[in-house]
């Protein structure tokens, strides 16, 4: 991993040495604790001081170039890859916390008082992947609502973004208002999202021009209920559900955008989901891939909660929650690379994070022995003990 890291930064000019070393040092960290990731555990696994960590910590570091970066040597550009947004509540305690509010918390179904981080991430469709991009605490601004934060952090990201290659941003139900949608696509991305049930949708006037008065535009609101006959029939999918395809006009988006309906019909009440894409180019079968493949979002929220520490930040200042937030999803992005070039492959596979942090901290615990010992590890028989040990107690996957 540090011969990765140490990679990216010689790709990153205006980073210097003492930050490198830091950020080398931290991620290194990052995959070997045990118990919480607080600044007097983490010096129990590292050569830096408590004081260290807590002073880096209130500094900068460009988290996005170096994602950035980092997927562009690992991944390079020539695969199909997808932008996804989506904010995850985390608890904390005490009263003093920049940033500290009223958040919804998915896991309860309510709004408590804590933390809030919004998380965009890169999504690889071939191997099914998520890798972050850049994390952000939420913190009430006046004059701006949440929705405005968030349009502000997915265009303030549209550049790296852009370098990756990536044309669409997945997000869900929440974000399909009209200011993040209209913020995105002046970004110059397209949004893939889900709108309600009851969408207030037209169709497209595609009569001849009366010649009287100004061109009529739209020709009724759209009856999910009882007319799909102007909708585009593509077939069933998984489950029994039948897929539609028009495009129609948002009357809450502002815009005309390519409308996907999913209808279902396995239970005694038929139900139904409604995507959109604004490039109304988009084939109905790769939004539906692309919406489905922004679930991955959240599978980085649970890893780096779980095993990287995303949570356990003690520091009160909103310089240092960012901080451990960004290096927490990092970490988690080098093991899911390390884990794709040791598998040496591009398809979707199983990873288990909990054996490869296992495996580092095995690692880690070898290192200092044989170093102690004075073992050379360059010998055949050591090395071969040390990848033994190294897989000692993983899970199998």
């Amino acid at each position: 991993m540090t011969d990765l890291v140490n990679t990216i930064f010689s790709l990153m000019p205006s980073i210097n040495k003492p930050q490198r070393v830091f950020m080398t040092g931290l991620l290194a960290t990052l995959v070997v604790f045990h118990g919480r990731a607080t600044f007097r555990n983490m010096s129990r696994y590292s050569d830096m001081s408590e004081k260290r960590f807590a002073r880096w910590y209130r500094r900068d570091f460009p988290f996005a170039q170096f994602n950035t970066e980092l997927l562009l040597h690992s991944l390079g550009r020539s695969q199909e890859n997808i932008a996804a947004i989506d904010a995850s509540f985390m608890k904390k305690s005490g009263k003093k916390t920049e940033g500290l509010g009223w958040f919804y918390n998915g896991a309860q179904g309510a709004s408590e008082r804590g933390l809030e981080t919004s998380l965009i991430s890169a999504v690889n469709i071939k191997s099914h992947t998520a890798y972050s991009i850049d994390a952000r605490q939420t913190i009430d601004t006046e004059g701006k609502t949440r929705t405005d934060l968030y349009a502000d952090h997915a265009a303030d990201m549209a550049d790296e973004l852009k370098r990756l290659e990536i044309q669409y941003l997945a997000a869900d139900s929440f974000y399909s208002k009209y200011k993040f949608v209209n913020s995105v696509v002046n970004s110059g991305l397209h949004m893939i999202g889900k709108l309600r049930v009851d969408a207030n949708l037209k169709w497209l006037y595609q009569g001849e021009y009366s010649g009287c008065g100004r061109p009529k535009q739209y020709e009724g609101k759209i009856n999910f209920e009882n007319d799909l006959s102007r909708f585009q029939y593509i077939g069933f999918y998984e489950n029994n559900t039948e897929i539609y395809s028009a495009i129609a006009y948002s009357v809450s988006l502002k815009r005309e955008v390519r409308v996907v309906l999913l209808r279902s019909s396995d239970s005694a009440v038929s139900t139904r989901a409604i995507l959109f894409s604004t490039d109304k180019n988009l084939d109905a079968l790769t939004v539906l891939t692309y919406y489905r493949a922004r679930f991955q979002i959240e599978f980085l929220f649970r890893d780096a909660k779980q095993y990287t520490g995303l949570t356990h930040c003690q520091s009160r200042r909103s310089e240092a929650i960012n901080n451990q937030v960004n290096a927490s999803l990092t970490a988690l992005n080098l093991l899911k690379i390390e884990d794709r070039d040791k598998k040496q492959t591009a398809e979707k596979t199983v990873i288990s994070i909990a054996s490869w942090k296992r495996r580092k901290s095995n690692q880690h615990l070898l290192s200092r022995v044989f170093e102690r010992l004075g073992v050379n590890l360059k010998s055949i028989k050591v090395c071969n003990v040390y990848e033994e040990l190294s897989d000692y107690g993983l899970i199998a996957s």
